[in-house]
């Protein structure tokens, strides 16, 4: 690990005591820090004083003081020492005799003109003033309302932002102690992590100290009536990128719920005013959600209530912020008029994973960013992602309105599969990403800020959630009960043990090893890339040989192919009775190995789809599956339907195996009335569709096949919902509307623009299905020209609610005319639009084949002014993504090459290294499977 932008560790902070001043009018704050410090090691025992003067034990002597600070005016720098002679003690005031703001590390570094000895008892002050930007970290400013008039200000510091707000230590490691206290306009309302301790009006008796900051900001201020000031109670200690202020005119809605001890603690969610009726959902899963987790991970959370602010302007989807969670309106908003199970689902998901960071991220933090799958992997190897979905199938909230009558509900979210769902919102994608090159082990070294933004992805996300240990959990125990009792207890020991403190990799290996017995370091010491396990059939069993998959086709370099891995392979096999038993015992630890089996009954590798691998079975087994899978007399479960697609088609896409075995199979599967094996079909014959976008014989082909497929069931199932739908009927119909339309069915394009056509003319919204209205707009501006781009870029200005805003602003891009295209990239690119919203109007553009390779030329063309605007945001690394990752050819492989040579890439290797190689993917099948995948759907036509 590269010291050269760490702290050094002689001298650490214990305790802040924070002031900031809050100007909405002319857009800027400022503030005073009094930090407590300690050095390391530490041999004797701190001495505690008040926050007035917090102390500073001295262990080794030092002039020098150095910290993290950016874009920050720092003024005002004075260590207050106490220093201990025998009996006496002698106070020293001292101002920093030199100071230099080092900005390429991002450090503040004071000298002081005398060594502060080992010993003594101290504290520091800086005075510091800064700019409320739109920039969407450190304390910035952001703007609500339908006409963008409310002004309010909060912070987001994930993941090394905290020092652009107030000058600080801030590293995860370096825990310490918070006391909050703001200053702000009367009429508006202050948030932070804790509770509020006092409010009052500046001009309040008692209310500043002389002498103090405040007295020195109340002198500066005219109408002292105009100010108030509110403090907040002390936090426990906590890293500074979980610190959290805001401040303006919210509103809120509020709840509770009772915990374990038994003492009942507030739940809100603040808003704007024009969004606020629409938090009530988020309010009523943390009510359930809550008291669960505290269940589950046997430890209750430790602060006094727990906030949801909602944001116009956020750079991510949701950021735990302890005891004050932020998100982007999509994030915590749902409209109850809106009835619509995909948003319900997401805003669910979002809900539940940054309240599982209150325990996993919060309570316990990784010691630093290499270890931040710690943190996210939904949070803990499912326990927020799996758990979390649990959570919700358990005792889900009540969608409001009304709000009494729970039963249906509950009934509705089991209904949801969410298990299942599992696979493709978050096992596939890390899989996806894990078969590149480019791909990186899930604890990465990360140097410097520029490193940690890049790796905010699905192998940090999701594997930790989806991988190897999602499949040794299931070989924990012979039930469900006992898997969960044994994984959860261990999890529960890790945080119990690391209460308050940081924690890498080994902390928690050792606390589930301690709860189940297994060698888990031993498992997961390989936990980059995954295997391909090919079988092979013989007369009385099957011979298992495992190989690292790669997308871009099997091994020849042997360095890329010597890890070996441990594979849980739980065998499921069918017996002469019919009866199905999974061996969830046997392990693949060797290259090559010999099973023991009979082949001549059906069996399956993987069962439930739980363990991180692709299977390749030869190519009569493979068919025989299919059918198996479809079979009412074999227990096959809906994730092993998922799994067989899913990895039939990496092999094929990856050439480990002819294409026309998947389309064979997804053909076989096509008639299944499940809603997620109809997705897996939907999103195989889209990754089709997104590598032969530019040839026109072939995308000709595939239209008319998935149209006619996702057509047909539109039209058994008719086009618009029923109360009687299941939730997964409900989800199958939508899906399957959207495939038809993207694959220019006549009929399905035709209904929905007229149910458009009906909208623009009338305002009469009612024929727009609330889960429909994304590809109902993007319908619309395909077919409608000048006028319907018009109208839905009006929608974008004022939508009903954020997700109608996001389907608006994605339909721009879908626009088949030049000039509109040109004026989407605009509103995107030229500050008309939110900074928060630039991948919506940029992904519509991708998801136009007519505009995909457009996009990327203005992207290229406009790269430097996109660069100084968004580089260090994570928005910015999916920009580069969304740009240039869906080219497929060789010529566009080399252009980029040639494009980035000499650019200083530091801020976004990442996500370039994934699009070049995502590219690279796509030629090469291109190459090898053009003629064959034309030939199998000409004989299937009609």
């Amino acid at each position: 690990m590269t010291s050269e932008y760490r702290l050094p560790t002689d001298v650490r902070p214990k305790h802040y005591d924070l002031t900031v001043w809050t100007d909405l009018v002319n857009s800027k704050f400022d503030g005073v820090v009094h930090v407590e410090l300690v050095t390391f090691p530490m041999v004797v025992v701190l001495l505690v004083l008040t926050h007035t003067l917090p102390s500073l034990h001295v262990e080794k002597t030092t002039d020098t003081i150095t910290l993290n600070t950016l874009d920050l005016n720092l003024s005002g720098v004075v260590l207050h020492v106490m220093i201990t002679a025998g009996n006496t003690k002698k106070s020293v005031e001292m101002a920093a005799s030199h100071q230099v703001i080092d900005k390429a590390t991002q450090r503040g570094i004071f000298t002081f003109p005398r060594s502060i000895p080992a010993g003594s008892v101290a504290r520091l002050t800086i005075a510091f003033d800064g700019v409320l930007s739109n920039s969407l970290s450190g304390y910035y400013r952001s703007t609500g309302g339908k006409d963008r008039t409310i002004v309010y200000s909060l912070t987001q510091f994930q993941a090394t932002a905290a020092r652009k707000a107030f000058p600080c230590w801030d590293e995860p490691a370096l825990k310490a102690t918070f006391t909050t206290t703001l200053l702000s306009q009367v009429g508006t309302v202050n948030i932070s992590n804790m509770s509020v301790r006092s409010e009052e009006l500046l001009n309040a008796t008692g209310c500043v100290e002389d002498g103090s900051w405040l007295a020195q900001k109340a002198a500066e201020l005219e109408d002292l009536s105009a100010w108030k000031v509110t403090r907040f109670e002390t936090t426990p200690q906590m890293s500074t990128y979980l610190v959290a202020y805001a401040n303006g005119p919210f509103k809120f809605k509020e709840g509770s719920y009772v915990s374990r001890n038994g003492q009942r603690k507030p739940l809100r969610i603040y808003a704007t005013e024009d969004y606020i009726h629409q938090g009530q959902y988020a309010i009523d899963l943390a009510e359930k959600i809550m008291p669960l987790y505290e269940q589950l991970f046997d430890l209750d959370y430790p602060l006094p209530k727990l906030d949801f602010l909602v944001s116009s302007d956020f750079d991510l989807g949701g950021m735990e912020n302890w005891g004050l969670i932020v998100g982007r309106t999509s994030a915590f908003l749902y409209d109850p008029q809106a009835n619509n199970i995909r948003l319900q689902q997401y805003v669910g998901s979002l809900v539940s994973h940054e309240v599982a960071h209150m325990w996993f991220g919060d309570i316990t933090t990784m010691e630093w960013w290499d270890y931040l799958y710690l943190n996210e992997g939904k949070p803990l190897f499912r326990d927020a992602g799996w758990r979390e979905d649990r959570a919700r199938q358990v005792s889900p909230p009540a969608i409001a309105p009304p709000r009494p009558a729970l039963k249906s509900t509950i009934r509705i979210y089991r209904d949801w599969k969410l298990d299942a769902r599992f696979l493709s919102s978050n096992f596939y994608p890390a899989r996806y990403l894990d078969a590149k090159l480019s791909s990186h082990p899930i604890e990465v070294e990360c140097p410097d800020p520029d490193k940690i933004v890049q790796i905010f992805d699905d192998l940090s996300y999701c594997k930790a959630a989806s991988g190897e240990l999602k499949g040794y959990e299931s070989s924990l125990g012979p039930s469900v009960l006992t898997r969960e009792d044994k994984f959860l207890k261990g999890v529960s020991m890790y945080l119990n043990k690391h209460k308050f403190k940081n924690t890498v990799t080994k902390d928690l290996w050792d606390g589930i090893q301690a709860a189940t017995h297994l060698n888990i370091p031993k498992m997961m010491d390989n936990w980059m890339g995954y295997p391909v396990i090919t079988v092979t059939e013989k007369a009385n069993g099957i011979f298992l040989r495992q190989d690292r998959f790669l997308e871009t086709g099997p091994v020849t370099n042997p360095k890329d192919n010597e890890t070996i891995w441990t594979v849980p392979l739980h065998i499921l096999t069918v017996e002469a009775n019919g009866s199905t038993n999974v061996d969830s015992i046997s392990l693949l630890e060797e290259r090559e190995k010999f099973i023991s089996l009979d082949v001549n009954r059906p069996f399956k590798l993987n069962a439930g789809t739980s363990g991180f691998y692709v299977v390749k079975y030869e190519d009569q087994r493979l068919e025989k599956l299919g059918k198996q899978a479809t079979s009412p007399d074999i227990a096959f479960s809906l994730q092993d339907r998922i799994g067989l697609i899913r990895d039939a088609f990496a092999l094929a896409s990856a050439g480990y195996a002819p294409v026309r075995g998947a389309l064979a199979l997804l053909h076989g599967l096509r008639d299944s009335k499940e809603y997620l094996v109809v997705d897996s079909i939907a999103a195989s014959l889209t990754f089709l569709t997104w590598t032969w976008w530019e040839d026109v014989r072939i995308t000709k082909l595939l239209n008319a096949y998935r149209g006619k497929l996702f057509a047909t069931i539109v039209k058994k199932m008719g086009f618009d919902p029923s109360s009687k739908d299941t939730p997964d009927e409900r989800q199958l119909r939508v899906r399957a509307i959207e495939q038809a339309a993207e694959a220019e069915d006549p009929w399905v394009v035709k209904e929905l623009y007229g149910r458009f056509e009906h909208f623009r003319k009338t305002k009469d919204r009612s024929q727009i299905i609330s889960e429909l209205c994304g590809i109902t707009y993007r319908i619309g501006v395909q077919q409608g020209g000048e006028e319907a781009w018009t109208f839905v870029k009006c929608i974008t200005e004022k939508p009903s609610n954020p997700a109608e805003g996001i389907s608006a602003m994605s339909a721009l891009g879908e626009t088949r005319e030049g000039s509109l295209a040109k004026e989407t990239f605009s509103l995107a690119t030229e500050d008309k639009a939110r900074a928060q919203d630039v991948l919506y109007y940029l992904r519509g553009l991708r998801s136009n084949v007519k505009m995909r390779r457009f996009l990327a030329e203005q992207v290229m063309e406009h790269f430097d002014e996109l660069e100084s605007r968004f580089a260090g945001m994570f928005i910015f690394n999916y920009l580069i993504e969304t740009a240039f990752a869906s080219l497929t050819s060789h010529a566009d492989h080399k252009k980029l090459t040639e494009f980035f040579k000499g650019k200083n890439t530091a801020k976004y290797e990442l996500p370039l290294r994934k699009s070049l190689d995502e590219i690279n993917m796509h030629a090469l099948w291109i190459d090898r499977d053009s003629d064959k995948l034309k030939e199998w759907l000409e004989e299937h036509q009609g």
